[in-house]
């Protein structure tokens, strides 16, 4: 009797699988009769980024991988400091990466540790600003997926 009830759910179990879809391939799969081999492509991981952060928006890091990061610039030499403060996801923190755009047009791109180890509390990135209006743009890569978490222009409080 036992064998019968535990038959009898299985088969309910893939039914429902069936029909959800869970099991069917994507319509990108079923489209392709021809499977041909992709190219083999090198890429490092600073074009990787720059390519993804054309398109990628502002995002917020999921809560389970927060970190606090601090964006200033700073006066009399408009020096431009990126703080990192850690947080719940500091564990999951693969890299950072900053992107500035300066007001005479320089562009200006750095890694956090130089890309050579995981970022640790306070750690920071400085770099040389310009007295006008810079953007900076910053990348935290945590558990693969890379989010752009600040964009911003930053000019110096006149007082």
């Amino acid at each position: 009797m036992k064998t019968a009830r535990i038959l009898i759910v299985l088969a309910g179990v893939v039914l429902s699988a069936l029909a959800a879809g869970c099991t069917s391939p994507t319509g990108v799969l079923m489209n392709s009769g021809i499977t041909t081999p992709a190219p083999q492509v090198t890429v490092s991981p600073e074009i990787t980024l720059l390519s993804q952060g054309a398109l990628l928006p502002v995002q917020t890091l999921p809560a389970e991988q927060y970190v606090d990061v601090q964006l200033s610039k700073e006066r009399p030499d408009y020096s431009i400091h990126l703080l990192y403060n850690g947080g719940k996801g500091e564990v999951s923190v693969q890299n950072i990466f900053l992107k500035a755009t300066l007001s005479d047009g320089q562009v200006i791109e750095q890694y956090m540790n130089d890309n050579q180890r995981q970022p640790r509390r306070g750690d920071e990135i400085v770099i040389k600003g310009t007295r006008g209006s810079d953007r900076v743009e910053v990348y935290i890569t945590s558990v693969g997926q890379t989010y752009k978490i600040l964009d911003k222009e930053l000019l110096v409080n006149r007082l």
